[in-house]
């Protein structure tokens, strides 16, 4: 053997000999980092309580027209091209004040004012669909999709009947 593979061999012992474990052995345990799951398949439909609700279908009609205009109103209003005093009627406090805090970040970042539109060119948004869903005689609930140029966002809203007329009382956007 020559001399460097004899130096070699002999630090190789020393350093094996000063080694010091860091980390204790920990014992495995039957879930590590996992929820426990039980995905046996379940062949019995839900228990549920739910009830079919029904309209006429001129109602459910009026309805879907109603919300459809309400939600595109919203969203022209969201970005700054509509005062937000046509909803005050149909809108819950809560909502109302969120959709006038969102024209008035828009409008600022934009450097226009609120209300009074954004002028030719801009990019207009467009409500391109609704799905609503009555669940109950006095709620509704809409699932909507807007695009905004090349963009797209969604639209979730809750409608009630409050003092006889229907009301957003939910919006949220995504």
């Amino acid at each position: 053997m020559s001399e460097a593979s004899t130096r070699m061999s002999e630090a190789t012992t020393r350093m094996s000999t000063n080694v010091i474990p860091i980390r204790r052995t920990v014992p495995v345990a039957s879930v590590q980092g996992s929820l426990a799951l039980d995905l046996t398949p379940r062949l019995d439909p839900p228990e549920t309580e739910a009830r079919i609700v029904t309209a006429e279908t001129e109602e459910r009609a009026a309805l879907d027209r109603f919300v459809r205009r309400h939600l595109a109103c919203a969203v022209e209003i969201a970005c700054g091209d509509r005062p937000s005093a046509q909803l005050l009627r149909h809108c819950s406090p809560a909502v109302h004040a969120d959709l006038a805090r969102r024209a008035q970040l828009v409008t600022s970042a934009a450097g226009t004012t609120a209300a009074l539109g954004r002028g030719r060119g801009a990019v207009r948004p467009v409500l391109r669909s609704t799905h609503t869903s009555l669940v109950r005689a006095d709620a509704l609930e809409v699932a909507a999709h807007v695009r905004y140029g090349a963009r797209s966002r969604a639209l979730a809203a809750r409608f009630e009947v409050v003092d006889g007329r229907w009301q957003c009382v939910v919006l949220e956007w995504a």
